[in-house]
């Protein structure tokens, strides 16, 4: 027994030494050209390897898998309105949902310290007023020769002097919601006010009143939010897979909305919780079908294959194979198939949109890619 254990060990040491060692997955030879690499497939192999051609035809662009979106506002067409002194909300002018006009009045604020802003002001004046008079006066003085030129320098200075304090005084009136037509009628009438009116910065929509009438308001206390509610953004999440086939410009279509809008922005940073990625596109016809904080659907329409000079096509998933970072087809001819490359646009319900050099008429590969992809790896193996 033990003699013929041994023979049939030594056997199996044989057979094992006269096989080649396994070798890793050969890549296409960097030094030749895969996309002009002809795989050699005659019709039986063709059979038994189960390889399914289907005709090449050209087709409008497909567009990409339905992605989720949020609307939102951009960030240049929102602003809030605040208080810039404290005080009593004793007016309110508008409320949520409405439509203002920049200038419009949205409300009226109370506030003591208004009084003493402008009593100030109207001090810095009277004295702006009085160092006027007598720089006046002393200049013409100097020109007789009256008085010294050092008089006439410390007169210049407290002029300047004067001039400055009336600006800063005049800048915090403005600070505090002062317009210049109220500081005119102050500066003209000496009657002041404790009454602060905050109108509307922008034309656009009233999106959130924050106060009520009789509320105590603090300094900087958020009064409203405005908005303007065209054009619109929606913040796409994109799988990270379709990195390669976007770029700005691209036609963002809203299905259920029925409406288009364009990418703007490809934000190159990826969620860690999914691995997506966060894209931007903007709606300006037919964004008043949209409302920020809506969840949408989207989808996100290849570049125009005409536009481009190479035609479009639309095959099964199936017959695109990726090798490195390239995509590849195999077109059928006289001696097999040819792998060549070509650019995916865009994949949706099992089907690939992809733009190549090929005329239209080609018999393409659409099953048992993977055994011409074997083939095609292993040409010129020994």
């Amino acid at each position: 027994m033990n003699k013929n254990k041994s023979i049939c060990l030594a056997l199996f040491l044989t057979i094992l030494l006269a096989q080649p060692l396994l070798a890793a997955e050969p890549e296409p030879n960097p030094g030749s050209d895969p996309a002009s690499a002809q795989i050699a497939i005659t019709p039986a192999q063709q059979q038994m390897l189960n390889i399914k051609v289907a005709p090449l035809g050209a087709s409008a662009s497909l567009a990409s898998q339905r992605l989720a979106g949020e609307v939102v506002i951009p960030v240049t067409q929102e602003r809030v309105v605040t208080t810039p002194q404290s005080g009593l909300v004793t007016e309110l002018h508008a409320s949520a949902g409405q439509a203002v006009k920049k200038g419009q009045p949205l409300a009226q604020v109370s506030s003591p310290e208004m009084v003493g802003l402008q009593s100030e002001y109207l001090q810095a004046l009277t004295r702006h007023q009085l160092a006027a008079d007598m720089l006046k006066r002393d200049k013409e003085l100097y020109q007789e020769g009256i008085i010294a030129q050092r008089r006439f320098l410390a007169t210049q200075s407290q002029h300047a002097e004067a001039s400055a304090v009336l600006a800063q005084h005049r800048q915090a009136l403005q600070l505090a919601g002062m317009s210049d037509a109220a500081i005119a009628q102050l500066q003209k009438s000496g009657r002041m006010s404790s009454g602060l009116t905050l109108t509307a910065p922008m034309d656009g929509q009233v999106m959130e009143q924050m106060v009520k009438v009789g509320q105590r308001v603090e300094m900087s206390m958020p009064l409203y939010r405005v908005a303007k509610l065209s054009p619109l953004w929606v913040e796409i999440r994109s799988p990270l897979a379709m990195l390669d086939t976007l770029q700005p410009g691209l036609a963002v279509k809203l299905p259920q909305a029925g409406i288009e809008g364009r990418l703007v922005s490809i934000i190159r940073s990826v969620n860690r919780n999914d691995q997506t990625l966060q894209l931007r596109a903007e709606v300006t016809a037919g964004a008043e079908k949209l409302i920020p904080g809506q969840y949408v659907e989207v989808e996100i329409v290849p570049p125009d294959s005409a536009a481009s000079g190479r035609p479009a096509f639309v095959l099964p998933k199936a017959a695109v194979v990726r090798s490195g970072s390239a995509h590849y087809i195999f077109v059928q001819n006289a001696q097999g198939f040819v792998a060549t490359a070509v650019e995916v646009l865009g994949e949706k319900s099992g089907q690939v949109s992809i733009r190549a050099e090929l005329s239209g008429n080609e018999q393409v590969a659409v099953a048992g890619t993977v055994a011409l992809k074997g083939k095609w790896l292993g040409v010129g193996d020994e």
